[in-house]
């Protein structure tokens, strides 16, 4: 079974950037396509962006597009979420998930029975 382990959550001011990292306990990390989801407070779960299994296609939610950019070291089984000019409304628990499936890892509604998700990391953006 997959374990994901993300870290690089903290609180910052509205327009600094953060750097989310997600490391995966698999030695088939490369066979994985990989996905940010986030939780705001009062709100469901929405996706954020993912990365396809090779790192060569990624999808991003309109809100996050050409501030996030998402990409996956195969070599050190981490994906990484590269969270640039940030905003209020960013501020969020971040999950990192893990799928084989394409289409179930950016599915809408969120497929909650993915191969993997980790436990979450606290990203806070003040004004």
């Amino acid at each position: 079974q997959v374990q994901l382990v993300e870290s690089g959550g903290g609180s910052v001011q509205t327009g600094d950037s953060l750097r989310l990292s997600c490391t995966a306990s698999t030695q088939f990390f490369s066979d994985y396509n990989m996905a940010w989801f986030r939780q705001a407070p009062g709100k469901q779960r929405e996706f954020v962006s993912a990365v396809n299994w090779a790192g060569d296609g990624t999808k991003y939610t309109d809100s996050v597009q050409g501030r996030f950019t998402i990409f996956k070291n195969n070599a050190k089984m981490t994906v990484f979420l590269q969270m640039n000019s940030l905003q209020p409304e960013d501020t969020a628990v971040y999950y990192c998930a893990a799928d084989m499936n394409w289409g179930r890892l950016i599915a809408n509604p969120i497929y909650n029975n993915l191969d993997a998700w980790g436990q979450g990391t606290l990203v806070t953006v003040s004004s």
